[in-house]
Order: C-alpha cells, then sequence, then structure tokens
C-alpha cells in the first residue's frame, strides 16, 4: 500500500477545487481544503478545513502540514465587461485573487514541498490567454501572470524537486460561472462555442489536477495544458 499523500488544496470547497477534494479523498490520500467556508464539503477523516480569503490582500495562512506532496490554487474570478466600461480596481482585484493569492500560499507551503522530496504544483488559467476574447481584458490579464508564473516557478523548483503546471480550461459548470449559464438559452449558446459540443464539467478539469499531483505526472513540469474543448486550437467549417 503506497503511504498516504498530504495535498493542500486553495478553494478546495467549490467547483473545480471541490471536485478536485473528492478525487483526492477517494484515493485515500489527506486533504487540507483553505477556502472562505466549508459548508458544501461532506466529513471525511482525512479531510481538514482552514478558513482563508485569498481575495484580501496577505491573507493569513497557518496551519499547513509539515510535509505537502501536491498544492492545487483554485480560486479565480469571472469579471466580463467592455474595456473602456472597466476601472482599475477590477484588474487589480482580478490580479490579487488569480495571481497574488497563489504567490501567497505558495510562498507560505515552500517549505513542506521542498520537504517532501518530490511535489506537485497546480495553478489554474483560462482559455482566454491564448484565444483573445471580448470583454476578458481584466481576467486574461491576470490570467496571463499566473501562466508566467507557472513556468517561471517551474524552472526555479525543478532542482529542489518540486514541479508546477498549470490548467488553462474553457467555460466549466460551476457555482463561478453560473450566472454565464443560468438559462437554457446560454447554456445551448455556450455549447455551441465548442468544438465538442458542450462545456465542461468540474470532474473533468479536476481529473486533470489529480494526474498533475500524482506521481503518474512526475515528469511534466512547467506546462500550460488546454482543457477547452478544443476551443483553443480547433475551428470546425460546416
Amino acid at each position: 500500500m503506497l503511504p498516504m499523500r498530504n495535498h493542500v488544496i486553495a478553494g478546495g470547497s467549490s467547483g473545480i477545487g471541490k471536485a478536485l477534494t473528492e478525487q483526492l479523498l477517494a484515493a485515500g490520500d489527506r486533504v487540507h481544503v483553505l477556502a472562505r467556508s466549508s459548508r458544501a464539503l461532506e466529513p471525511h477523516r482525512n479531510l481538514h478545513f482552514m478558513e482563508v480569503d485569498f481575495s484580501v490582500p496577505s491573507p493569513s495562512i497557518q496551519g499547513l502540514p509539515d510535509e505537502i506532496h501536491g498544492l492545487a490554487y483554485c480560486p479565480g474570478s469571472i469579471q466580463l465587461a467592455p474595456f473602456h466600461r472597466m476601472k482599475e480596481d477590477a484588474f487589480l482585484s482580478d490580479y490579487r485573487i488569480n495571481v497574488l493569492g497563489a504567490v501567497h500560499l505558495i510562498q507560505a507551503a515552500l517549505p513542506a514541498l521542498k520537504k517532501a522530496g518530490q511535489s506537485s504544483v497546480v495553478l489554474f488559467s483560462t482559455v482566454a490567454v491564448q484565444t483573445g476574447m471580448p470583454f476578458h481584458a481584466s481576467i486574461a490579464s491576470a490570467k496571463g501572470a499566473v501562466e508566467g508564473l507557472t513556468r517561471a516557478l517551474a524552472a526555479e523548483f525543478a532542482a529542489s524537486g518540486i514541479r508546477v503546471n498549470a490548467i488553462a480550461p474553457s467555460l466549466t459548470q460551476t457555482p463561478l460561472a453560473e450566472r454565464l449559464l443560468n438559462t437554457p438559452e446560454k447554456v445551448e449558446a455556450s455549447n455551441k462555442r465548442h468544438p465538442i459540443g458542450r462545456v465542461g464539467q468540474p470532474d473533468e478539469v479536476a481529473a486533470l489536477a489529480a494526474l498533475l499531483l500524482s506521481e503518474r505526472g512526475s515528469w511534466m513540469t512547467g506546462q500550460i495544458l488546454h482543457i477547452d474543448g478544443g476551443m483553443s486550437h480547433l475551428r470546425l467549417f460546416a
């Protein structure tokens, strides 16, 4: 039997983060969830919850395990608006939660990631970084920074045995995307924009994150992986 692995999942109580938490627990691992609320999580003997709000400056991060094998930073934001209407606060808010939140957590967890000997960090970008989309200026800017951070840390941490990768999904059916998918018409329109013909599901994206966190993904680092129904690379013609 393989020894139990410790994972830290920021934003692990909702959407993709919750699905990832559930998959890791089902695999027999220990999961430490950092989020604003644990209400959506079912109690589990290997689940530990810490209340953290990554949308504020310098979030308080305490109680991390001494050894961390996997870390995933899942909090995100979706602020879509015409560029000329966007205020500086919107850009700063997206940058804080998507980039600086990840920076604070990785810095706090770094000693424990190194202690594990071989460990993995997974961050989240978006299809909108590679594929220009209207009204995405703020979130695409922030997630573009996440992709740069991913590659820089992968290079810096390689000698320490820490792998760093990012996942860039397209629209996924999560609470964060609820207002974009809250009518049958919106769902149908979103489905049609994807070559595969539908939006993503949290379990699908979480399964890729679980692979990257596991030893099965041990030869992959510095990558931005697109799981987006073909949105970023395919164009279909009738």
